[in-house]
């Protein structure tokens, strides 16, 4: 797995961050989502490794990276907090100027560092998300029923009492499905109390505080400075949700474009040449 790549642990600002660096051309940086760790990119981080410098961390909160400390209002775990992380990661690993790529909730604090930090990122892939405030806005029957999760990891105590009750059954996954390494680092992640603490803590930034900086961005009439590609999963369910999800992302951005891959959520493990493919060819300009 990661077949010439190197792991380190660089020190930010509020603490430390594991990283999987390798490969040799223009920066990429990979955020991955919930609940997996940077691991999940192995076979996407593989196929691009020959045209880019790839840069996978764990996402604060999440795997072997820092615990952010907790909040009332959730803030520490907001991703503009996230993104101003792993700018700093960026920064120390010599980048100034950098592409983008998240999937899920790392789709979230990829959003958020092109928007705050628009300087910095060339270019932004978002896989299977839109932005928090739309995602509540749009909120219908269909959405709270597919996407209860979002409310019920948002609530104190009970998500983790529940999850860590039994996490295999809750989260699902197996060697097979995401490679043995990559699922012996997703069980290690997922049967830690304090990390599965903290990727909640993730959820309920989102409905405190992350949708707050959405709209705030709105009402400014700020929108992303840099071209922007949407993937969303055919057999997930962003259609259904909220019809054109290229459309949705116009009213953020100036340079959409996005397609559907044949796969399920977890595009980086179940359609990895299809993605890679996707990536090589909105990065490789």
């Amino acid at each position: 797995m990661f077949e010439g790549f190197e792991v380190r642990y660089l020190r930010v600002k509020d603490g430390i961050l594991r990283v999987r660096t390798g490969g040799k051309g223009p920066p990429l940086l990979l955020i991955h989502g919930h609940p997996r760790t940077h691991t999940t990119w192995h076979r996407v981080a593989e196929r691009l490794s020959d045209r880019f410098s790839i840069i996978c961390p764990d996402l604060p909160g999440f795997g072997q990276s820092f615990k952010p400390t907790d909040r009332p209002d959730h803030a520490n775990s907001s991703k503009r907090v996230k993104a101003a992380a792993l700018g700093e990661l960026m920064t120390e690993l010599g980048h100034h100027s950098f592409d983008v790529a998240g999937h899920d909730r790392g789709a979230y604090t990829a959003f958020r560092l092109a928007m705050d930090h628009p300087q910095r990122v060339r270019r932004l892939a978002v896989l299977d998300g839109v932005p928090i405030l739309e995602a509540l806005e749009r909120c219908r029957e269909l959405f709270a029923r597919r996407w209860w999760h979002w409310f019920f990891y948002a609530q104190p105590e009970k998500p983790e009492r529940a999850i860590l009750a039994d996490p295999l059954a809750w989260y699902g996954g197996s060697p097979q499905a995401m490679g043995t390494e990559n699922y012996a680092d997703y069980l290690e992640a997922i049967t830690d109390p304090s990390t599965v603490h903290t990727m909640l803590e993730d959820y309920r930034a989102g409905l405190a505080i992350d949708h707050q900086h959405d709209r705030a961005d709105r009402a400014a009439g700020r929108q992303l400075q840099c071209p922007l590609l949407a993937l969303w999963s055919e057999r997930d369910d962003l259609p259904e949700l909220y019809g054109d999800v290229v459309d949705v992302w116009r009213a953020w951005a100036g340079d959409v474009s996005g397609s559907s891959i044949p796969c399920g959520h977890h595009m980086a493990e179940d359609a990895p040449e299809a993605l890679a493919q996707k990536l090589r060819q909105f990065f490789d300009v």
